[in-house]
């Protein structure tokens, strides 16, 4: 095998998301299996949902991680972190990664400058009031940004964003004049789109998995290749879904030269790498 295109030589790399939202959804939120029954009653059964998320998704995960001996990043709304700040000081004191999610569960894209400045201060404020770090990742709700939404992050003293999932591998975009990270996202390996409306089995989740890493796997012996996967509280931490992805992160490992990396470590390495892709817009 030739030499890799990561730290110490290592051949893929695969970054893992672990999305920390439950608590700050609305009140009439969508994002569950459960339709609103009328407009005058409370959806129960949604807020029930999501509470799954902090208070068996999230546990589950953290110890997944811990059993494979790997680091994630937590992209964390604001909002979910006050309700349940221990739980995200416990998440960066097992040695993950804070990342921002904006402060609330809604899209940002709508605001005015001035707003959607307010919600990344307030996002930044929550976490590190709850975990003593700062946020240098950002991901948008739905991965959908406004036009002033990098300028705005840039000048917070952020580094990179996930929200383009155009590459396989990381690169830079120029903003404000000076290079930003964009450490690609996935809507492929992604349990939101898959277990939303509970229509996809787990173990085919598992098998899909397995395939992209496959493919991945094999270009990576002649370019930089990255994988990412994302799970989400109040889903990827259903116990069938978290076998899952426990059995692909060890079918992961049982490949020579596999890494696992947290999005700020990729952010960091690759904007030193004179062959890291820049794009100019």
């Amino acid at each position: 095998m030739s030499e890799g295109f990561w730290p110490d030589g290592a051949r893929l790399a695969i970054s893992v998301s672990m999305q920390f939202e439950a608590g700050a959804q609305p009140d009439k939120a969508p994002y569950s299996p459960f339709a609103e029954m009328d407009a005058e009653t409370a959806n129960m059964a949604t807020v029930k949902w999501f509470e799954y998320g902090f208070k068996e998704g999230l546990p589950r995960l953290l110890d997944l991680w811990d059993r494979h001996g790997i680091k994630v990043t937590s992209h964390m709304v604001g909002q979910a972190v006050e309700k349940n700040p221990e739980l995200a000081r416990e998440i960066v004191e097992r040695g993950h990664e804070a990342a921002a999610h904006g402060h609330t569960w809604q899209p940002h894209w709508r605001m005015s400058e001035e707003d959607e400045r307010k919600s990344y201060v307030d996002n930044i404020k929550a976490i590190d009031d709850a975990t003593g770090t700062k946020p240098v990742g950002f991901n948008a709700f739905a991965l959908r940004n406004g036009p002033n939404t990098l300028k705005i992050l840039q000048s917070l003293g952020f580094l990179y964003y996930i929200d383009d999932t155009s590459r396989d591998e990381p690169f830079t975009i120029k903003v404000a004049g000076k290079p930003f990270g964009v450490v690609p996202y996935t809507r492929r390996n992604n349990d939101i789109d898959r277990f939303h409306q509970l229509s996809l089995s787990a173990a085919n989740f598992g098998s899909d998995l397995r395939d992209e890493f496959d493919v991945l796997y094999a270009e990576a012996a002649t370019r930089r290749r990255m994988m990412s996967v994302s799970v989400h509280d109040r889903i990827g931490g259903q116990p069938a879904i978290a076998k899952v992805v426990s059995d692909f992160i060890g079918y992961a490992k049982e490949h020579p030269g596999v890494i696992f990396l947290r999005k700020d470590e990729i952010a960091r390495w690759a904007m030193e790498q004179s062959d890291t892709p820049h794009e100019t817009a």
